[in-house]
């Protein structure tokens, strides 16, 4: 997300950083390389002009050149615009209405009918009784499509089974609702290879009908500046209230975020980070400006772990450790917890680490996810009584585990070394805690517990 970017970004500062001040001329040279960047990020050369005059005209006050630390005045205007082009703050969704209507459109592709089960997630996640309604009646398999998703996140889909008359649907659903207790539905509308006059002529139809409070223009990152002229023609003919950007994990230029609220007027309301059904955002501007500049992103991180883990299983394993009975099973399912957090990638963009380069990250998050796999198959190449109990594995099992996952003794031994010492660490710090919590240690004795399993 925003990978080549953000690197080039983060490379210009540090330049930047070995001037004693901010000049004109090496502020001319920062602009020049930041215009470079953000037009290898496939960012609309309207917008790259508007951004770069901006930062100029912010730069080029008496107050900043007088500055002592020039990457840190750069790093706070290129902050501050990169957040006014992204939106400012957060646009929450609109739920007046009764129930309250959330259109969802785009063109085939887009990732309209995902987008729409994943908010349909989010929303229940939430506190709301949401209804998915299949209006797509042309493209094949659309509804089924929506029906399995439907019933793979178990909220409901309404349909009218044949039937071609859009607006009947959308009516007989809203009637449905009301009659069922839902207060949202999720109109996922058709959508076409490209846009034509029949399909907008069917939306707006819809438009008009039912003044839906949400008209969501699904949008892939990866299309680049298409994407651009394509939300421009849908919010000429609809208004639209917001934008829903896809695929924004698999996007390592960004340009299509960066160009389309400038172009648009209209916030990026939600964002898709991954293929899982739960993987559906808020979009936060400034959050997001401080990921691509490096800065980490500690408060999504923290809300994701508070939504990912589960306090009652985090309590019974805090338990097990306290009596050294942490088990292989506990060891999976901590990592299972893990995996739900998101990659390795995605983790390391949310935390600050100045100077990280890319090759580092890559080759950080690419051997994890490796070294991850290779002790989850040799955790399930065990039987169950040798997972639940690490003391049976002696050395005839060591080599009936190596031999069934294929990974070497050596490593397996390795492997067992390192699960014992983590496991010795964890009741170590667990007991420092309860002594020191009981007022029987000082700090000294504690600090010299605690460098036994250093």
């Amino acid at each position: 997300m925003f990978d080549s970017l953000s690197y080039r970004l983060q490379d210009i500062i540090r330049k930047t950083s070995q001037n004693a001040s901010l000049t004109e001329d090496n502020m001319q040279e920062a602009l020049r390389e930041i215009r470079r960047a953000l037009l290898e990020a496939d960012v609309n050369l309207r917008v790259v002009k508007a951004f770069i005059s901006n930062i100029k005209d912010k730069a080029e006050g008496e107050e900043v050149l007088k500055g002592v630390n020039p990457s840190q005045q750069l790093v706070k205007i290129v902050h501050d615009e990169l957040v006014e082009l992204l939106g400012k703050e957060l646009s929450p969704l609109n739920f007046d209405g009764h129930p309250n209507i959330i259109m969802m459109l785009g063109l085939q592709g887009s990732g309209k009918t995902t987008s729409s089960a994943k908010l349909a997630v989010k929303l229940k996640k939430e506190g709301r009784n949401p209804l998915l309604v299949a209006c797509d009646v042309y493209r094949p398999a659309a509804i089924k499509q929506l029906q399995t998703l439907g019933q793979q996140i178990g909220i409901e889909v309404f349909t009218l089974p044949d039937s071609k008359n859009v607006q009947k649907i959308v009516q007989d659903a809203i009637n449905y609702a009301k009659e069922n207790g839902f207060n949202t539905i999720i109109l996922d509308t058709a959508g076409r290879l490209q846009i034509d006059t029949d399909m907008m002529a069917e939306l707006l139809l819809i438009d008009r009908a039912f003044n839906p409070q949400e008209k969501l223009l699904v949008i892939d990152a990866m299309t680049g500046q298409e994407a651009v002229s394509v939300a421009e023609n849908f919010d000429a003919q609809l208004s639209l209230t917001g934008l829903v950007l896809t695929k924004l994990d698999g996007d390592s230029r960004g340009g299509a975020a960066l160009s389309i609220v400038h172009c648009t007027k209209k916030p990026i309301k939600l964002t898709g980070t991954g293929e899982k059904l739960n993987a559906l955002e808020d979009f936060y501007p400034e959050r997001m400006v401080t990921r691509i500049l490096g800065m980490g992103d500690i408060v999504s991180l923290v809300e994701r772990a508070q939504e990912v883990f589960d306090e009652k299983q985090a309590l019974e394993l805090e338990k097990k450790m306290r009596k050294a009975e942490f088990s292989f099973d506990d060891f999976l399912k901590m990592q299972k917890q893990m995996k739900m957090f998101g990659s390795i990638d995605q983790i390391l963009g949310m935390l600050p680490i100045p100077g990280l380069k890319k090759e580092d990250k890559d080759l950080i998050s690419h051997q994890g996810e490796k070294q991850f796999r290779r002790i989850e198959v040799f955790i399930q190449s065990m039987t169950p009584q040798e997972r639940a109990n690490p003391e049976l594995i002696n050395s005839s099992r060591k080599k009936r585990i190596a031999a069934g996952c294929g990974i070497s003794l050596h490593e397996i031994n390795l492997f067992i070394k390192q699960f014992e010492q983590m496991r010795g660490m964890m009741k170590g710090l667990s007991d420092v805690k309860d002594k020191m919590k009981g007022g029987k240690m000082g700090m000294k004795q504690a600090m010299n517990m605690m460098k036994k399993f250093k």
